[in-house]
């Protein structure tokens, strides 16, 4: 081969590297780890590639009719590989690592995202997602529409701070009540919290377990309650009966005990994090009209 054609060839590579890419084929068949993630994959058309996904990838209600590879945390290779996957969607949540490398080594193509709430981080992840299912122009949209409704609420959330003070909130995360993990800072908890317009009373790092006298020391005026068994009123009356010293705070004791769905503290900011922050926005300041007619105590 000349050297000119090996030199133009080069150019070409360094000029357009982008069209390089563009002509590599789009994987095809898709397991995703990671409800938030799943989610998206979802919201930009991609639905029809997945073959599996982790446990906590439960809306909509169509990916629970999928293969289950187990929790994200905890997955198992042969399970993965048995639907025969292009593509392996997770988060840094995901493992364990020996785990990965099994499937790298497979030929599994592994794609990591960051699961941390923060926007600069969606806006990545939302971008990687259009490349890698060849709509780029959809996760701009989509991102940009999100970006939105953050600012109204906002907005709403600052009016009503005009009118009413703001509590001090708790998130307990559990399981059928027992032993809740109190999120701290630095998570999507405390993102949610401060997002919804609260002040989130733990200060510790990450989630951790609190005894009952801390809690009650603490006295919260409003308690979030994300249980990953129970919804609704049986998760508030099962967190009461395992946690007795919760009755004596003041949220307890004023009926603003709010339910939210675990799912949305998995794998970063996800499609319906919007309606959670309007849920809780709700709950925190009730005097004032819900930013939606759609806004529920339990999204």
């Amino acid at each position: 081969m000349r050297l000119s054609n090996i030199l133009g060839g080069l150019a070409a590579v360094l000029l357009f590297p982008c069209q390089v890419l563009a002509d590599e084929p789009l994987p095809q068949r898709w397991v995703s780890s990671g409800g938030a993630l799943s989610e998206w994959v979802v919201a930009l058309g991609g639905e029809s590639r997945l073959v599996g996904v982790d446990t906590t990838s439960r809306h909509p209600s169509s990916l629970t009719r999928l293969p289950s590879i187990g929790y994200q945390r905890q997955l198992a290779a042969e399970g993965i590989l048995a639907l025969r996957p292009d593509l392996l969607l997770g988060s840094e949540e995901m493992g364990p690592p020996p785990v990965l490398q099994q499937l790298a080594a497979a030929g599994v193509r592994i794609e990591r995202l960051t699961a941390r709430a923060e926007l600069d981080n969606l806006q990545a992840n939302l971008q990687r997602l259009g490349q890698l299912l060849g709509d780029e122009a959809a996760a701009q949209r989509a991102f940009a529409n999100y970006q939105k409704r953050l600012q109204a609420q906002q907005q709403w959330v600052e009016q009503a701070q005009r009118d009413q003070p703001t509590p001090g909130v708790l998130l307990l995360l559990g399981h059928a009540g027992g032993s809740p993990l109190v999120g701290g800072v630095d998570t999507a908890a405390d993102w949610l919290i401060t997002r919804a317009g609260g002040r989130n009373l733990a200060s510790h790092g990450g989630y951790k377990a609190l005894s009952s006298e801390a809690l009650l020391a603490l006295d919260p005026q409003v308690v979030v309650v994300a249980d990953r068994a129970l919804e609704g009123e049986a998760a508030r009356q099962a967190l009461l009966q395992q946690n007795p010293a919760l009755a004596g705070t003041r949220a307890a004791r004023e009926g603003r005990l709010l339910a939210l769905d675990p799912t949305l503290l998995v794998g970063g900011l996800g499609p319906r994090v919007p309606d959670g922050l309007a849920m809780l926005a709700a709950g925190f300041y009730p005097a004032s009209q819900s930013l939606t007619a759609e806004a529920k105590r339990e999204p």
